[in-house]
């Protein structure tokens, strides 16, 4: 085994396996939280006092004002990463992209929306949540469902 690499290098191959910039959980939430704060509390609170009349009738009807504000989120979450190759304003802010798994290359409007649907899904199951950590790529359950990567990029014109 030493020989061979000792051949690979004398040679000028690379010797490592070829390592795709996966993005680190750290950058990952950081990106998360942005759009959060960007997007999904401006909706929420436009659906708890405009939608719904006040924050005590958005009480009453949880399910109805968390239904409210999700679609409309996922839907211009999507559409962000469908015009920007694959970057919401969360993801853009750290340098990250949202790629397919085999190709690493923009992933497919069908493929975005799918995972953030299915996002939105698993969402609502907290075991769910501890998954990147327990694996060397940091994928989620909605990345491993729809074949896609979150990759760090170097495309420095943000």
């Amino acid at each position: 085994m030493a020989k061979q690499r000792f051949r690979n290098i004398k040679q000028g191959k690379s010797t490592k396996k070829n390592e795709t910039p996966y993005a680190p959980l750290a950058l990952r939430t950081k990106s998360f939280l942005t759009d959060i704060f960007m997007i999904f509390m401006i909706l929420f609170y436009f659906i708890i006092y405009i939608v719904m009349g006040s924050l005590e009738n958005a009480s009453h009807e949880k399910l109805l004002s968390w239904t409210y504000a999700l679609i409309p989120y996922t839907i211009i979450i999507s559409l962000f990463m469908i015009k920007d190759k694959g970057r919401s304003p969360g993801l853009r802010s750290q340098s990250l992209q949202v790629v397919d798994s085999h190709s690493f290359k923009q992933a497919s409007a069908f493929t975005i929306i799918f995972r953030n649907i299915t996002f939105l899904l698993t969402l609502s199951i907290p075991f769910i949540w501890i998954l990147p950590f327990f694996r060397k790529d940091n994928k989620t359950l909605h990345d491993l469902l729809s074949s896609t990567a979150v990759v760090k990029t170097d495309d420095k014109r943000n």
